[in-house]
């Protein structure tokens, strides 16, 4: 970047000039106040003879001297104004965020020495700051512990469980809920736009719902009720069916009010879904059996009848054999149902392949008469299976192996597969055995066969619990070893199916799904523009594009943004979308984004993504660093898409000009150098939107030292910078 042309070294330089045409004015007015006529006539005479047509060389002489002392006043703000504005940028960092980097030193030595007392101060500050930390550290170690046991306690409950204060904000929630909201959203982000800290539960729940539930619980606390509770039974925007249990958050002061309220979720549809089937089909049968039975009690005793033609008799045995028929088939259909039920009935689970092993060796010893035995188990891989009806499926196939082929040992065995299936990642579990040989037809046969055990038995075939399991089933014969075995290839867990938005971001050791100081927020009746910049959510967004024209056809081709509320971001609730820009992506700009054609294909189109991003950035403000750029591209799909995004927004680009009007550059990676962010995933949506939230997160402190503490002040103030102008 060329150096800047300093104004104010420029206005010096003016005022240097004028000056000097000023002291010559006033010296000659005052030499010709003391000359008499005769002397004023000669002095005139005299230097218009001697000047004559020398004016012009004179007035570029002036102006050399002006362009001179310009120079100088340049370099002398270089040297000496300049160094120090810049180091009191720096100050003003350690002064107002956490920032801890030393002052570099820069022009006279003097502001050397003055750098260097600085930085001593600031090592002063940080051992004081350090023994208060760890004062502090040891005082909360208590209240941490509990916290964390109650983080722990959240994310391991198999139910869903959101708090709200009385506005309906969320300020609790914990995995279950987050993952249930994917089923309850039908939006392309999965969910992201109706469970999050700050979130209305209203964009889930209807409000009239809330509200009389809420009644009811107060009505039973001014009863005395002990632990008054209300539950209701509601269908979601996308169709889900939810049970739902509310239960009071009391205050706790007075003890008798309400501050907000616990809302246990339980999704019922699937429930709902096969009880309802079950009933029809169990109607089905008892009216279609109560008919057929009618009917063939009616044929029966008319065939009593000795005088009974032989047509007539015939016709009525061929009503019995047709309902006979008709029982068959309604039996057949109900087996199939709940066939199909038994399969998904069990959730599959990441499991120690190890643990299943020792799970099904026990349940064989106490079934079966022969030494049963681990051959080699590797300890470290991880299955996702269903664990119920997999050890029906050994347990099932040992015992016909004792019982029909005399087999006297069996062994269980677990490895990777050598080769991974184009449906991902997978391992062996073989059952093992010696004796006799075993056809092709035997082992089909035990296949498709319901398994049964002595009188324990299920509907489900032994191939039922292959497919539930995506996986396949065969025989193999070692003949080295004089043995056999059957093997059943089954899925490895996967730890990370996706790569999470937080891999931008140094992790806590707890996730952010909570967050009390919410409990303190109520309805704000204030315009946005008169709220403190503290108070605000905000949605801090980044866009990757296949070129800088929105104007002349470039695309949108992934979107990444997380959530910043109550002053905190929350690197567990974001947006990542990459998008299929519906044509090409420029060579050139592959090596910047990453993103490559064959990475955007089949993913949603820009008409689909937006209206998720929407609802992930309603009622908050948004931030991006150059803002115009990204907001330029949303704005030309508002006609297409229907979708306008017409909340507040502020640039960290024009705030940063705000706060540190000296400083020569302010690009992303120059401000996150000041304030010593960890740059991780530049140039891709989330990385970017990461590191702007941590920006913006620096600067709202810098800004109010300023004076800035409000969203309108902030937009006033950044507008007035020479940045703002930038059009795209």
């Amino acid at each position: 970047m060329k150096p800047r042309v300093e104004p104010r070294a420029v206005l010096a330089a003016a005022l240097v000039g004028l000056s000097v045409l000023l002291f010559l004015g006033l010296a000659a007015g005052l030499l010709g106040s003391t000359l008499n006529d005769a002397e004023r006539q000669a002095w005139s005479q005299g230097w218009g003879a001697v000047l004559g047509g020398r004016w012009p060389l004179l007035v570029l002489l002036w102006l050399g001297f002006v362009v001179v002392a310009a120079v100088l006043a340049q370099r002398l703000w270089s040297h000496y104004v300049q160094p120090l504005a810049h180091m009191v940028d720096g100050v003003d960092v350690l002064l107002n965020t956490d920032v801890v980097k030393p002052v570099v030193p820069k022009g006279a030595p003097e502001h050397r020495v003055l750098a260097d007392r600085i930085n001593q101060l600031l090592e002063q500050r940080e051992r004081l700051r350090q023994d208060m930390d760890e004062r502090v550290r040891q005082v909360s170690q208590g209240i941490e512990q509990e916290r964390s046991r109650l983080a722990a306690l959240m994310s391991e409950l198999t139910q869903s469980v959101v708090v709200c204060n009385l506005d309906g904000r969320i300020l609790l929630y914990n995995n279950q809920a987050r993952l249930q909201s994917r089923a309850l959203s039908g939006a392309v982000g999965g969910g992201v736009e109706l469970m999050g800290l700050g979130r209305s539960i209203y964009g889930v729940f209807d409000r009239k719902l809330v509200a009389h539930a809420l009644e009811n619980i107060q009505e039973r606390m001014s009863r005395g009720a002990a632990s008054p509770s209300a539950q209701f039974v509601t269908t979601t925007a996308a169709g889900q069916l939810l049970r739902v249990q509310m239960a009071p958050v009391r205050a706790v002061e007075p003890h008798s009010s309400l501050s907000g309220f616990v809302l246990m979720m339980e999704n019922i549809t699937r429930d709902f879904q096969s009880e309802s089937a079950r009933d029809q089909v169990l109607t089905t049968l008892t009216e279609g059996s109560r008919s057929s039975l009618a009917n063939m009690q009616a044929a029966l005793d008319m065939l009593d009848f000795d005088d009974l033609d032989p047509a007539m008799r015939s016709r009525f045995l061929g009503v019995i054999g047709e309902e006979t028929r008709r029982m068959s088939q309604r039996l057949a259909d109900l087996e199939t149902g709940t066939t199909a039920d038994l399969k998904t009935r069990w959730p599959m689970e990441d499991m120690l392949g190890a643990d299943l092993l020792k799970a099904a060796l026990r349940q064989m010893q106490s079934q079966l008469p022969v030494p049963i035995s681990l051959a080699e188990v590797d300890a470290g891989v991880w299955l996702k299976v269903e664990s119920f009806s997999l050890l029906q499926a050994l347990s099932y196939l040992a015992a016909r192996l004792v019982d029909e082929f005399d087999v006297k040992f069996l062994q269980l065995r677990l490895s990777p597969a050598t080769l991974h299936s184009h449906e991902g990642r997978k391992a062996h579990l073989d059952l093992i055995w010696s004796g006799q040989a075993m056809s092709t037809e035997t082992v089909m046969s035990w296949e498709l066969d319901a398994m049964r055990q002595g009188t324990d038995g299920s509907l489900l075939s032994v191939r039922d619990v292959v497919e539930r399991h995506g996986g396949a089933f065969w025989f193999e014969r070692e003949r080295t070893r004089h043995q056999a075995f059957f093997r059943l290839l089954l899925p490895l867990a996967n730890p990370q199916e996706q790569l999470d938005a937080a891999t931008f971001v140094r992790n806590d050791s707890r996730p952010e799904f909570y967050d009390f100081d919410l409990f303190q927020t109520t309805a704000q009746s204030r315009e946005l523009d008169d709220r403190l910049l503290t108070e605000l959510t905000y949605t801090v967004f980044d866009t990757e594009t296949t070129g800088l024209n929105p104007s002349q056809g470039d695309e949108i081709i992934q979107m990444g943004a997380t959530r910043i509320v109550n002053g905190k971001l929350l690197s567990q609730e974001c947006f990542d979308q990459l998008v299929d820009p519906q044509r090409s992506i420029p060579a050139a700009t592959i090596p910047i984004h990453g993103i490559e054609p064959h990475m955007v294909a089949g993913k949603p189109k820009i008409a689909q993504v937006l209206p998720s991003f929407h609802g992930f950035a309603q009622d908050t403000v948004l931030v991006a660093h150059n803002a115009a750029f990204d907001m330029r591209f949303l704005q030309l799909k508002e006609k297409s898409t229907g979708v306008v995004f017409d909340q507040p927004v502020l640039d960290t680009l024009l705030l940063s000009a705000v706060v540190h009007p000296n400083q020569e550059s302010h690009r992303l990676e120059a401000i996150a150098e000041r304030f010593n962010v960890t740059v991780m995933g530049r140039h891709t949506a989330m990385g970017d939107a990461m590191v702007t939230a941590e920006v913006f997160l620096k600067l709202i402190p810098l800004l109010g030292e300023k004076g800035i503490r409000t969203l309108g002040q902030a937009r006033e103030a950044a507008q007035k910078t020479y940045y703002a102008r930038l059009k795209y």
